[in-house]
């Protein structure tokens, strides 16, 4: 049976027939496939590492997302939810991302025929075939899947008919060196750490005022922090804000004229112009070679204009973008790109050179399919290094799957995705940050 045979149908046999989907990741993405399997009537299991549904996003809440509420909510979560009396909030207002699971995501996930199915504290070590390695084809298809687990019980093995891996980025940042690989002296400076989109102006307010902080990255989540910490600056004496950057200029944020997006315009502005005033003083051109711990903070030893440089500062954000963890998969047969370590097919409709997020052609269960037949990773993940990703796209992502899954190949290959022309990270003019969603 070849590849092609595969993608044009769902393998079984009376086993596999009696046995869950199972769903990695209880955030809007894996609650989505639940919402759309529970109308076709497969059951299924979501395993959630999180003590609570959507644990990244908690962390980010204060966080306001740059879409509006009509291009938040997938469409079977919005039939299953509506039957119960729900109603969509303000269509044209962007929500924060703690209104987003709130409002939204926990009256989802409280459904009886999700909440049953919904597993927390549950983290995924690793997925591979029962007592096969990803060196043995022979019955491989018509082999259940194991996924290996932890909980506070201790380790657990289950067994499904295809996953689902819906578990995201956000927890896997890339890495402050500029080499990608993991950077030397981290564990000596990780009390110093945050991770991107710090509470500034909140949470973690204790953590940066008074304080000299360096933002590392160019990227719109790495703006929305220096912002917040201008704004802490004129509230809290010795508030000092650094942005460290590898390349000349921030291409991504700083503004430039013709930009089509307003909005990203208008924040690139914002943070130009606290350049300009002093408010941020910029470093560029400083490729991140390794770190060490200072008597007052933090040292990152560097490279700058073909010389060592060395850069102090107390504390440091990773504001580097994110990336997949892909060790779970290890006994999983992938087809990635080689760049971006997105599926093959799909790599070049999400190249972040050449699309912003609101310039992604609809697809599906096709540009999903692996080797490895009934699994497929959807969501962020599924895009691997590439930040353009709107939940509008994954809600289409896992309508198709799930289709596939039901046998149903012509809804599954009907795919259509109607996006924002806004889709990038942006924030609005009132100072409340946002990005992508």
């Amino acid at each position: 049976m070849t590849l092609l045979d595969l993608t044009t149908r769902p393998v079984t046999n009376d086993r596999l027939a009696t046995l869950p989907v199972v769903i990695v990741g209880a955030g809007p993405i894996g609650l989505a496939a639940a919402a759309n399997l529970v109308e076709r009537g497969i059951d299924f299991v979501i395993l959630e590492a999180g003590d609570d549904i959507a644990d990244s996003i908690r962390s980010w809440g204060h966080t306001r997302l740059f879409s509006p509420w009509k291009h938040l909510v997938d469409p079977a979560s919005r039939r299953l939810l509506e039957a119960e009396g729900w109603q969509l909030p303000s269509p044209e207002r962007a929500p924060s991302g703690t209104e987003l699971v709130e409002d939204y995501l926990v009256p989802l996930s409280r459904l009886a025929p999700i909440a049953s199915r919904i597993r927390t504290g549950a983290e995924v070590l690793a997925v591979s075939r029962e007592g096969m390695d990803r060196t043995r084809t022979a019955n491989r298809f018509t082999t259940p899947f194991l996924v290996r687990l932890r909980t506070a019980a201790g380790l657990e093995e289950l067994t499904a008919r295809a996953v689902i891996d819906a578990s995201g980025t956000y927890r896997s940042p890339n890495s402050l060196s500029s080499s990608g690989l993991g950077l030397i002296g981290f564990d000596d400076i990780a009390d110093r750490l945050q991770p991107a989109l710090p509470d500034v102006l909140g949470r973690d307010r204790d953590a940066f005022a008074g304080r000299h902080t360096t933002v590392v990255g160019a990227g719109h989540s790495a703006a929305n922090t220096l912002l917040g910490l201008v704004q802490l600056a004129r509230e809290v004496p010795g508030t000092r804000v650094t942005w460290l950057i590898r390349n000349a200029r921030a291409v991504r944020v700083s503004s430039s004229e013709g930009d089509e997006l307003a909005d990203r315009a208008k924040l690139g502005g914002r943070v130009d112009a606290a350049v300009r005033r002093g408010d941020i003083e910029l470093v560029d051109g400083f490729e991140i070679l390794r770190a060490r711990r200072a008597e007052d903070g933090v040292e990152l030893v560097g490279q700058r204009g073909g010389d060592i440089a060395v850069h102090g500062t107390e504390v440091v954000v990773n504001a580097t973008g994110f990336r997949p963890n892909l060790d779970v998969l290890r006994e999983i047969r992938l087809e990635l790109d080689e760049i971006v370590e997105a599926p093959k097919r799909l790599a070049p409709l999400i190249d972040p050179n050449l699309h912003s997020c609101g310039t992604v052609e609809p697809h599906g269960f096709t540009e999903l399919t692996h080797p490895e037949h009934g699994f497929f990773i959807v969501g962020m993940k599924s895009y691997g290094r590439a930040p353009t990703f709107l939940l509008t796209t994954g809600y289409e992502q896992v309508r198709s799957v799930v289709a596939w899954l039901d046998g149903d190949l012509a809804a599954a290959s009907n795919v259509e995705l109607v996006l924002p022309a806004t889709g990038v990270c942006s924030t609005d003019l009132g100072g409340s940050s946002s990005c992508c969603s």
